[in-house]
This record gives C-alpha cells, structure tokens and sequence, in this order.
C-alpha cells in the first residue's frame, strides 16, 4: 500500500452533511427578488412586497452581479419578488444571464404568461418557471392571494403547455386550508405536464400576521408527512419540511438549515440575507453595493462565518429526534418569538408548542415592508382582500391600466 494510501485510509470520511455546515465557496440555492412591486397583495407574503423600491438596482448593477455569479460558477439563480415580470428590463436580465451561463428559475404569480411569452420561454433551455398557486380551488387560493388570481395563474399554465414548455412547476405554501388539497394540487399539475413544488408557510413578512390562523395543526403536520412519504419522489420541496423528519424516516433533500451555509438571498437594493424567509436586519450580512461585490460578502461577511460554526444544538441536543430534524428552521423561531437553539414551533413532538405557551416572548418586525399600505398590520388579517379601488393607480397595482390576453 503506499503511503497515501495509507493515509487516506486512517481519515475518516467526511460527510457531504458536514461539508455543507461549513459553507461552500458559493452558494447552492440563490434567490434574487429582483423588485418589490407586485401586482397582488397575499396575505402571507415573506417579503411583504407590494410597492417597488425607489433604491431598486438598476439594469447595469443587476448585469454586474450576473457577472460575478458566472465567475463564482454559480449554476442557476432563483428569481422572485414581489413579482419579477413587471420589472421593464426583466427578460433582458434573464437573456443576460442565460447568455452568461447562469439558468434561471423565477417564480410568477402568472400576470405575464401571455400566448407569446410562453412561446419564447419554451425555445430557451435555461429557463424555468414556477407559476404560485396557494388553492387547488379558486375559493381557497382567492382568499390567499387575492380576487382572480387563481384564474391568472391557470391560464399560465394553458399557455405554458400549450406551447410546449417542458416541466414547468406550480409551486404551493402548505397551509391548514390547502392541505387536504395536496392530491388535487397533483392531478393540476399532471394536467399541465407540470411538476407539485410544495413548500412550508413561514412566520415572515406578512406571514407573520396570519401563521397562527393558518399554519398546518397538529395533525395535519403528520398528514402531510405521510403524503409526502408515499409522493415524495415525484414531488419537489426545497427541502423546507425536513422538521417533519422526526416522526420516522427522514424526508429526501437536505434536512438541514442550509443558511449563510448553501443558500442566502439578494433583494432588490443589493442587500443579502442569510434566508430568503428571513429578511430582517438581524440576519442581513452585508450590501452588494457598499460591501465589495456578492462573493465579497457570501464569503468574509461576519454574520457567515458565525452561521457556519459548529453548532451544539442546543436545548434540541437532548432529544432522540435531532438528528432527524436539526432543531427546524431558523426563521420560523426567530420570528415566532422563539430562541434560536430551542425548538422549532412546529416541532411534530410537542415541544414547540410548549415554547410557544411560554410567557415573554417577543415577536420581531422586519424593517422591510413594502406592502401597499405603507404599514403592516401585526395582528391577524382576515382571507379576503378588498375590492375597492385605489385612490390612485400607483398606489395599488403597479400594473393598472393594462390589458392582459385571456
């Protein structure tokens, strides 16, 4: 045997789990809101976006960054808002990204799948879609995501197949409404050639003010472990349920909070979070801008070298289940209140429940709060939004006046 050998085989293998706690050279899972303007208002909205940002990079500093995550050999970035479409310089950046070797994945509420737009997408091979659905029904989705949005979000998908677009996704917020719905949500999305990305309701944004009233209960936490355990391989989940694990076998994908470690999010002035579920200033890592550059950041940024640190696991160290479920999910503690090395409160064995009964908590409010009102309500908000008109056009729909092919 030679010496190499050897000494190679005296060294005990490292986990890719553990590779990934430490932090990558660049992350695996980017997300870009690229504005803050929106065309609707959903009740859950992490980001609570509505208005556009009057500091919103330009079309120069957004190529500049592309730039910089093809050198960084980035492979794909996720592009949301708000909704993306209505930026004028949109497809410019996603053809400038396309062309620099960067495939994009942009989330839509579906104002902008016209017929022609389908069509373009379906000719490129680094594009991909994902059309936000929150209903299997009109009623339920509606009363989420505003008056006709279902609707919209269908003839999305007509359009994308009819042109030929090859797996576009419906992705769903897994609320106590739509859980029943998983299996409807399926047949939608085999309608359509469509692949189900279903992913977990966080306690951010304007989801702050509704997740008491609509997060999955008790029981149906274990209703859709099951599903996802008998659908799982054909269903994505961004690995969003991976609290879930702890009832039995772990759930596919990470299982692990991969933030500042895997993935981190930029927002349309150039700030970057550790989390896209987490846009407050306690998890805000540096400016794209003032800070040197993305890599500049995602690879010196204080707040990264801390999330990357051996963690002990806290108060959750004890329990059987740890290494099943890590201790949750960063952002659904932090802003319920909960303490960072404590349980996730929907820990599926009862101890987040627990911490949330718990006297003293103090919920967080994010400085980022683009809904139209200009001021969040942080109490719970009931599932409807309102039809009466603004009284002027740029103060509720950043789309108003224009006309949209059926």
């Amino acid at each position: 045997m030679l010496e190499s050998e050897a000494l190679t085989s005296t060294i005990a293998p490292v986990r890719l789990v553990d590779q990934f706690e430490r932090g990558l050279d660049a992350p695996i899972c980017l997300t870009w809101e690229l504005t803050y303007a929106c065309n609707l208002a959903c009740v859950h909205c992490l980001s609570s976006s509505g208005r556009r940002d009057p500091g919103e990079l330009t079309t120069a500093q957004c190529k500049g960054i592309i730039d910089e995550l093809e050198r960084m050999q980035v492979f794909y970035v996720n592009i949301g808002g708000g909704e993306p479409t209505v930026r004028p310089d949109f497809w410019e950046l996603v053809d400038y990204a396309t062309e620099h070797h960067v495939g994009v994945k942009f989330s839509t509420n579906g104002v902008r799948i016209t017929e022609p737009v389908a069509a373009r997408l379906a000719a490129s091979d680094y594009v991909d879609v994902q059309i936000s659905l929150d209903g299997a029904t009109a009623e339920v989705n509606d009363a989420v995501r505003g008056p006709g949005s279902f609707d919209m979000a269908v003839r999305a998908l007509k359009n994308l197949a009819a042109a030929g677009f090859s797996d576009a996704k419906i992705s769903v917020v897994v609320t106590r409404h739509n859980v029943s719905q998983l299996d409807e949500f399926k047949a939608l999305a085999d309608e359509y050639g469509a692949t189900l990305r279903i992913t977990r309701l966080r306690p951010s944004g304007r989801g702050a003010d509704v997740w008491d009233e609509l997060h999955p209960t008790a029981a149906q936490q274990r209703e859709l472990y099951d599903w996802l355990v008998a659908h799982g391989d054909g269903v994505l989940t961004g690995d969003s349920f991976f609290h879930l694990s702890a009832y039995g076998d772990a759930l596919p994908g990470l299982n692990l909070c991969g933030a500042g470690r895997v993935v981190c999010l930029i927002d349309p002035v150039g700030d970057v979070y550790a989390c896209p579920f987490a846009i407050h200033e306690q998890f805000l890592a540096g400016n794209i801008v003032t800070d040197g550059g993305f890599q500049n950041v995602w690879r010196t940024s204080e707040l990264f070298r801390q999330l990357r640190e051996p963690t002990t696991g806290g108060a959750c160290r004890s329990c059987q289940h740890y290494d099943s479920c890590r201790g949750g999910c960063m952002a659904a503690k932090f802003f319920t209140g909960l303490p960072m090395d404590g349980p996730d409160p929907e820990c599926v064995q009862g101890y987040g429940e627990s911490a949330l009964a718990a006297e003293g908590r103090t919920i967080p409010q994010s400085h980022v709060d683009h809904s139209r009102t200009g001021k969040r309500r942080n109490q719970p908000v009931a599932l409807r939004l309102t039809t009466r008109p603004p009284s002027r056009s740029c103060d509720e729909n950043p789309l108003a006046g224009m006309q949209f092919q059926k």
